[in-house]
């Protein structure tokens, strides 16, 4: 009697090429297609904001010219200047972009986070869910694999959405990876594949490009994950038949929540982001309308569009500001829309990411970000990209500029005070222009917390009122701590880069690990020299020194600030406190969608047909 053969799993699907073009930049622009969901009164809106920014801008920098003028304006106070009216003008773009968002949600104009529905019936094309992997705990990453695969079969997917692992580890984890693939294959209700590459070209666009060139042509769209990304079933489903429907649009990113916070620093960064997050983001999807931004992962993107539009080249000179694009996802959805695709952002549940465990493990990340992000300013230029999308890289550069900018802002008021002996703080801040400031700062943290007093089941979904206005002045204090360790750790970061040094690309650190206050302290030396020299100033003026106050804490008091939100107890000490509790995953704003409307979730969501 023979024994029963045993099924050859198959790592990859018979391939299916397609070719993906490097794009040139600075040429002839490609042909456009029309954008047929883009909603109406885009050019009034965003006129709008960018009024509304200026006239606040404006006035405050106004008065501070007026104060400043009054004997006749001195060299240091050009430069003051200089650096108040676009720093300025960049919290002013942030509040009105919220106050818009928030009055959508308040009034019920915006669903806010929805469900989609998930008919399956309507697929007609495959769809390929891409998890780009590198040196990443093969545990975790599988054991998000075979929850998202089990979630697809249960909305009814398995027909027509397969699951592929990219791996670009070492030899070492790619040998616990392909063990980890296949026992997962094996049992699988979706087809699962596997398949690493020997040499990491590109980093993650190269990871995804190969996967288009090799097998691009059998998929209709792909859904682009990282390693620490989890989506429902419900959602992907949803979303592939939203681009079945919907055929002009080239991508649908989701607005992803933070899930599996464990230390105090996760928890304080997912209550943020539950709090305040819903109002940036109806007030970006607002003005985004057809021209939204690409975070390179918890987004659907049609293949053929991507193939045809996003082959990245190389940008000239030697990193960091040559050579492959890091922040290539905002780039890929300027090139999208340069070609007449649509590029759609939706804030629907079932979408969820990791987020870093530290401060520390932030800063790293960010540093990442920085580098390609300011590769973006050379590419403001390039041929045939609509404004909105040149906004949107402007954005995301002059976002890491803002912090040595701030920096600059108070050394030079100090010198100032130094030069002329006067009071330059209450000088440069009438009480007018202070009080305007505060409102600037605090006023999205304070409409956050409308909108969650505002609804009884968002109340009790955040742990009650009680909870809520026990955690939103922690928060306060903390991020008031936090503001000036980032700018210092971010003018570092680019003082580095400009000095040619790059900021690699390291497996992320995802485990959470309490850090001591020695271990950080080689690392805290310039925030600290800074918080004493700021806190000499009372010898030289005390009345700046009273102004520079938070500004002292917060670089004094970071070690212990670091340490203490490493640490995975206090995060569960903070939780069973009533601390920073947030939704449970699942738990949306509105019902589902009936069925067979699978487009109604969008709708609201500055979708149109």
């Amino acid at each position: 009697m023979s024994a029963t053969p045993v099924p050859t799993l198959a790592m990859l699907p018979a391939e299916a090429p397609m070719a993906m073009p490097v794009q040139n930049l600075y040429g002839n622009p490609p042909g456009a297609r029309e954008v047929l969901t883009s909603p109406h009164g885009m050019l009034v809106k965003r006129l709008l904001l960018l009024a509304l920014t200026a006239v606040i801008g404006l006035a405050a920098s106004s008065t501070v010219r007026m104060e400043l003028s009054r004997d006749g304006l001195s060299l240091i106070e050009i430069v003051l200047l200089a650096f108040f009216v676009p720093l300025f003008c960049w919290i002013a773009f942030g509040f009105v972009t919220s106050t818009i968002g928030f009055l959508k949600l308040i009034t019920g104009e915006h669903p806010g986070f929805t469900a989609l529905p998930s008919p399956a019936s309507s697929l007609r094309h495959r769809t390929a869910v891409l998890m780009p992997v590198y040196n990443e705990s093969v545990e975790e990453v599988f054991a998000r694999v075979r929850a998202m695969a089990n979630s697809i079969a249960a909305a009814g997917g398995a027909p027509w959405i397969d699951f592929f692992v990219l791996s670009d580890s070492n030899p070492f984890h790619g040998k616990r990876e392909e063990a980890a693939w296949r026992e997962l294959a094996a049992e699988a209700p979706i087809k699962v594949y596997y398949r690493r590459r020997e040499k990491n070209i590109a980093r993650k666009p190269g990871n995804i490009a190969e996967w288009v060139k090799r097998f691009g042509s059998a998929y209709e769209c792909m859904l682009v994950l990282d390693a620490d990304s989890m989506m429902s079933g419900d959602t992907i489903v949803g979303m592939a038949s939203i681009m079945e429907e919907r055929p002009s649009i080239g991508l649908l990113q989701t607005v992803p929540m933070i899930t599996n916070a464990r230390t105090l620093f996760q928890r304080w960064m997912q209550f943020a982001s539950e709090a305040y997050g819903p109002i940036a983001s109806a007030g970006l999807l607002w003005w985004s309308g057809s021209e939204s931004n690409f975070w390179g992962h918890n987004a659907i993107v049609r293949t053929r569009a991507f193939a045809q539009s996003c082959g990245l080249p190389e940008l000239p000179g030697k990193p960091p500001f040559g050579g492959h694009i890091l922040s290539h996802d905002m780039l890929e959805s300027a090139l999208l829309r340069r070609r007449g695709w649509a590029v759609h952002m939706v804030m629907i549940g079932g979408s969820y990411e990791e987020f870093p465990p530290t401060i520390v493990d932030m800063a790293i990340r960010d540093r990442r970000w920085m580098q390609g992000n300011l590769q973006h300013l050379q590419l403001l230029g390039a041929s045939g990209l609509h404004w909105a999308s040149r906004l949107h890289l402007l954005i995301g550069a002059s976002a890491y500029l803002t912090s040595p900018g701030w920096l600059l802002l108070i050394l030079t008021m100090i010198g100032q005070v130094a030069a002329e002996g006067t009071g330059g703080f209450v000088t440069l801040a009438p009480p007018s222009v202070l009080a305007l400031t505060l409102v600037l700062l605090f006023g999205p943290k304070v409409m956050g917390t409308i909108w969650m007093l505002a609804d009884r089941d968002r109340r009790r979904a955040f742990g009650g009122a009680g909870a809520i206005l026990r955690t939103v002045p922690l928060e306060i204090v903390l991020g008031m701590l936090l503001a000036p360790i980032t700018m210092v750790t971010q003018t570092k970061a680019l003082l580095g880069l400009l000095l040619g040094i790059s900021a690699g690309w390291n497996t992320q650190s995802r485990d959470a690990r309490r850090i001591t206050v020695r271990e950080i302290l080689p690392d805290l030396r310039e925030h600290l020299l800074l918080g004493a020299a700021f806190a000499a100033t009372a010898w030289l003026d005390p009345m700046t020194a009273l102004w520079l106050s938070p500004i002292i804490v917060g670089l004094v008091a970071s070690p212990w600030l670091i340490s203490l939100t490493s640490s995975e107890t206090l995060g569960s000490r903070a939780a069973a406190g009533r601390f920073f509790l947030v939704p449970e995953p699942g738990i949306t704003e509105t019902p589902r969608f009936p069925t067979p409307a699978p487009l109604a979730s969008v709708e609201g969501q500055a979708v149109e047909a």
